[in-house]
């Protein structure tokens, strides 16, 4: 992925949000939450030793143990797995009644499930899964839910590009065909599969974006080794079309959109919140924003800009971001950055009653 998209620094750097040249789709009206929690279950990095906060709680050594015999009473701290890959438990409540989702997975078949038990969440309680798209770093930990929950029926969420077939045709190599998600596997495992390619509301007043409007001059997508099978050769898969995010109107205070990966740029999936909502004010910005690399590193900079000009509360960017862009977010919105690592909890409640 070492290829750039033949525009400079510079040229990126100019480069601003432009208004989108016509209406995505009527205005999604979203409910109103008291509270929002999102508990990362995988993600690139476990870090230990941060401090919780207000609004943000790690799991610290408290993850369980697991059979060691080199120590004294056999046993030892187990700490949570890292990878990369994501995944995102998201509970909403509104009042006395909460709703609790899956986003994503993570990449490898166990770090899901070896994680939740560790933190000790209930699957079970589970109401559905929402995949952001179909790459296998995303969707890689059914096998794990599955064996937590058994062959139940639960509803699993997906754009219907989800199954394109894709690979990376990396100079000096034949090619990584990534591994592609079946259908029917997932039927089989009690996933109860349901296509949608435009936004939808689930169960709790949680809103799926479906397909992002790319309306930014910088965000240009994959670069030329992403390629997707098109029925008769592999061509550039720039675009990913079936990226999507999540979001939460958290009442008073505005939105919180989870993302995947970011493959539609991550100043297109909040503009895009936005107009699908109406609601301009975003608090919160949580998941992959898909910075790291080369041909991402123009982008960088126009990014930060614009998010600082959305003026979010809370910035938790993780997964594929990459370092430079950490550091650029942080230098950027100081107060707002929050460093991420696997098993956090980020809870965001509705504004208190005659707070400004």
């Amino acid at each position: 992925m070492c290829e750039d998209h033949g525009h400079s620094a510079a040229e990126a750097a100019q480069s601003a949000p432009r208004v989108a040249d016509r209406p995505v789709i009527d205005p999604v009206a979203v409910p109103e939450v008291d509270e929002v929690r999102v508990t990362i279950l995988v993600d690139n990095a476990f870090d230990a030793l941060l401090p919780s906060a207000e609004g943000v709680s790690r799991p610290a050594a408290n993850t369980g143990r697991t059979p060691a015999r080199q120590f004294a009473g056999g046993e030892t701290v187990a700490g949570l797995r890292a990878e990369h890959g994501f995944s995102a438990l998201v509970t909403v409540r509104s009042g006395s009644s909460s709703t609790t989702l899956l986003f994503d997975t993570g990449a490898s078949p166990d770090a899901l499930a070896v994680n939740a038990e560790r933190l000790g969440v209930d699957i079970g309680g589970l109401h559905g899964v929402v995949l952001s798209h179909g790459h296998f770093d995303h969707a890689g930990g059914f096998d794990g839910l599955a064996r937590l929950r058994g062959r139940s029926g639960l509803p699993l969420t997906v754009h219907p590009a989800v199954w394109t077939r894709r690979r990376l045709d990396l100079p000096g190599s034949q090619g990584l065909e990534m591994p592609t998600l079946s259908r029917g596997a997932l039927e089989r495992e009690g996933f109860e599969v349901v296509e949608r390619r435009w936004p939808s509301l689930v169960a709790g007043g949680i809103l799926i974006t479906g397909e992002v409007d790319r309306v930014t001059e910088f965000e240009h997508g994959m670069p030329p080794p992403h390629q997707a099978w098109d029925g008769t050769g592999w061509r550039h898969d720039a675009a990913v079309i079936d990226d999507q995010a999540l979001v939460i109107h958290v009442r008073g205070r505005g939105l919180v959109v989870i993302t995947g990966c970011g493959h539609a740029g991550v100043v297109n999936i909040v503009r895009h919140a936005m107009r699908l909502t109406g609601v301009e004010k975003l608090l919160a910005l949580i998941g992959g924003f898909h910075l790291s690399g080369p041909a991402f590193e123009p982008v960088i900079a126009p990014t930060a800009d614009a998010l600082t000009r959305l003026a979010p509360e809370l910035i938790v960017p993780g997964h594929c971001t990459g370092w430079r862009a950490q550091h650029a977010l942080a230098a950027s919105l100081p107060d707002a950055w929050v460093q991420f690592s696997v098993g956090t909890t980020y809870t965001l409640g509705a504004a208190s009653v005659g707070a400004a």
